[in-house]
């Protein structure tokens, strides 16, 4: 399949140019995240009746793990509402360019931090808490406000989308299995760029604002980093930016090199695997532990998630690859082939998704009618029973993901090993065990 570049289609392109559909859109999800908070902070304090477990950790998830991140990548960053009121502040308007910007601080993010490692800190420690989170909607009230408010922060500290780019803990993984997603932002004509003046795109002009992920389409090859904001659309004189509608996985056949990124792959699939063992395992103790926050029960449980995270699966993934002969020096070749991992950590979270998706997606329809769980009835759907879904559907759903993520890593480890001048088998051989241990637990 050849690319299809989707904004040769006028519809799809007028859209895309105007700033209004996306600001409709922009509007409706902070008024929706804004009353997320709210509905965390004053509503029922029983998670499955509160508008914000129930919208935020089944919907949102079942719609960002199911479908926006395999089909769209970051196609969910480009209508996220937390960077919202942070960049208005830091802009100085809400539409086109002001005549006269605010002065805020505007600082560059030190290069230290500028990789993905805060992301990869940042989500781990939701998901070391995600038992509270997931089930407590005061925290989760709390969580999504301090997530607002941080972007706002470092708006007025830093530039463009410092919190999106560098600290989000969703960001990381949603950028990291972008990859495979099969839509890409890409310029036209690389010479069209390099001859351009003043790059607008990048820096901005009087017609529109730089990349707030601080891109340069210019130099795009992968869709890690894009947010899809549509930006430099607008932006772009010469008409060089295009959408295109490509094979998945495209970008996962140039492998990275950089280990903050091997380690976001490590960190979802290691985590996807804990949470089918915990959450929808049999071992009530390892559940207890997780929910007791606090206790020595729990931190041994953190102990376990951290080391399973950062010791056994990169350690055994390194023994493997010490099998392996080639020029690449041996991290070249474990950040390069932990490429492999982001298929199949895809379709283990679609697989583990799938799970608690269809068992609680019945609250949706109650919450709908009663958002704060005060006894309100607004469409008629307050009182809908609990019952899972599609449960006869559920373990062929899951298998077909799994072995299927199995056979994409296989693929994707082919062309991977042949970057770097080795053998794949290793690397199969360690997704083949992985993906038996997550058929055990879930299955």
């Amino acid at each position: 399949m050849t690319k299809i570049e989707l904004t040769r289609i006028p519809f799809i392109k007028n859209a895309f140019k105007s700033r209004y559909p996306q600001l409709a859109v922009f509007i409706v999800m902070l008024i929706g995240y804004i009353f997320a908070i709210l509905a965390g902070l004053i509503g029922t304090p029983v998670g499955s009746h509160n508008f914000s477990i129930v919208f935020v950790w089944i919907a949102w998830w079942a719609i960002l793990i199911l479908v926006a991140v395999p089909f769209f990548g970051r196609g969910w960053c480009a209508i996220c509402p937390i960077p919202l009121p942070g960049e208005w502040l830091q802009r100085g308007a809400i539409l086109t360019p002001p005549d006269k910007r605010p002065k805020w601080l505007n600082l560059r993010v030190p290069k230290m931090f500028r990789n993905i490692w805060l992301q990869n800190i940042s989500f781990l420690l939701l998901a070391l808490f995600s038992s509270v989170l997931l089930t407590t909607p005061n925290i989760t009230g709390i969580i999504l406000a301090a997530m607002l408010f941080t972007a706002i922060g470092l708006g007025a500290i830093f530039e463009r989308r410092a919190f999106c780019r560098y600290l989000c803990p969703v960001g990381g993984f949603i950028g990291l299995y972008s990859q495979a997603a099969p839509i890409e932002l890409r310029i036209k004509d690389k010479q069209v760029c390099v001859t351009c003046e003043g790059k607008p795109c990048y820096n901005g002009s009087s017609i529109g604002f730089g990349c707030p992920w601080d891109v340069f389409p210019g130099g795009l090859t992968k869709n890690t980093y894009c947010g899809l904001c549509m930006e430099c659309i607008r932006t772009c004189p010469h008409d060089n930016i295009a959408v295109n509608l490509r094979p998945f996985s495209a970008d996962l056949a140039k492998p990275s090199t950089r280990m903050d990124e091997a380690f976001k792959a490590f960190i979802m699939l290691g985590s996807a695997i804990i949470y089918a063992g915990v959450l929808l395992g049999p071992w009530g103790t390892f559940k207890d532990a997780a929910y007791n926050v606090g206790s020595s029960a729990w931190f041994m449980y953190a102990g376990i998630f951290l080391s399973i995270i950062f010791g056994i699966l990169p350690g055994f993934f390194t023994l493997g690859l010490l099998g392996t002969k080639g020029n690449a020096t041996l991290k070249h070749r474990f950040a390069s082939l932990s490429i492999t991992l982001i298929p199949l950590g895809l379709m283990f979270w679609v697989a583990f998704s799938l799970s608690f998706v269809l068992t609680n997606a019945s609250y949706i329809l109650a919450s709908l009618s009663d958002p704060l769980g005060l006894g309100w009835n607004l469409f008629g759907t307050a009182n809908t029973a609990w019952q899972p879904m599609l449960t006869s559907i559920l373990a062929p759903a899951q298998a077909l993901a799994l072995v299927g993520g199995l056979i994409w890593s296989a693929r994707t480890a082919q062309k991977a090993a042949n970057e770097v001048k080795v053998s794949p088998i290793p690397v199969i051989v360690y997704c083949f065990i992985a993906t038996s241990i997550m058929l055990w637990l879930l299955l």
